[in-house]
């Protein structure tokens, strides 16, 4: 007979959140990738002038490869627009490009959450990497009994999870003052703003989700290994 372990129905939830929240991004974007905006303005131009409206002149910006690969570098102030924003005029592209102005704007101001996401990065990446190596071993030499390795790679495992956390209020307050800013400046028409709107809630989704896919997967976890098992 198979053994069925139950905990994997936390795996599949995230996994389903996940994949609809990646759905509702793709449909979102594709949609409003083919509403031209009336200013005519491209990513690229928009996030030029945004980032000048706020003073950030040392702020430059790149074109790379790919789609929706758009990112803010603050350890270089460096803006990277990629090849569905950097020279698109669309709602969406415009959207996109005054997202990552708002993390840019986020580093000027030294905006909290952002500061604490960055310094807490690399303890996520460590985190992320040693878990499963420490949980198996803890678990294995231990003869299903927890230890502190087990206990280990749990907490290790967590830091993965308050990563995920922190990101929220960063990308929420990005999306708010890119909808501010292209309001106020007058780059979208109202309509236009209520398009980008829909566009960036929708990629909130997918970092609601992986919050949520993650946070399952520590519960699994803890379910596993976190209680002494009785042979």
């Amino acid at each position: 007979m198979y053994y069925f372990d139950p905990t994997y129905i936390l795996i599949i939830i995230g996994m389903i959140l996940s994949l609809m929240a990646q759905a509702a991004v793709q449909s979102n974007f594709s949609k409003y990738s083919r509403v031209h905006a009336m200013s005519n303005m491209t990513g690229a131009e928009v996030a030029d002038r945004i980032l000048k409206s706020q003073g950030l002149y040392d702020v430059s910006i790149e074109h790379i490869s790919g789609n929706l690969t758009d990112h803010y570098d603050p350890t270089s102030k460096i803006l990277r627009l990629s090849d569905s924003t950097y020279n698109s005029s669309s709602v969406a592209a415009i959207g996109v490009a005054a997202h990552e102005c708002g993390h840019a704007i986020q580093h000027s101001m030294e905006y909290a959450p952002l500061s604490f996401r960055s310094m807490f990065v690399p303890i996520a990446n460590i985190g992320a990497k040693i878990s499963w190596p420490l949980i198996l071993v803890g678990f294995l030499i231990s003869n299903g009994t927890p230890n502190i390795l087990v206990t280990a790679g749990i907490l290790a495992f967590s830091a993965a999870v308050v990563f995920h956390l922190i990101t929220l209020p960063v990308e929420f307050d990005a999306s708010n003052r890119a909808l501010k800013i292209l309001g106020n400046q007058g780059i979208l028409g109202t309509n236009e703003v209520k398009g980008v709107k829909k566009v960036l809630n929708a990629a909130a989704l997918t970092y609601l989700a992986a919050a949520a896919a993650s946070i399952l997967q520590l519960l699994r976890l803890i379910i596993l290994f976190g209680g002494r098992r009785d042979d």
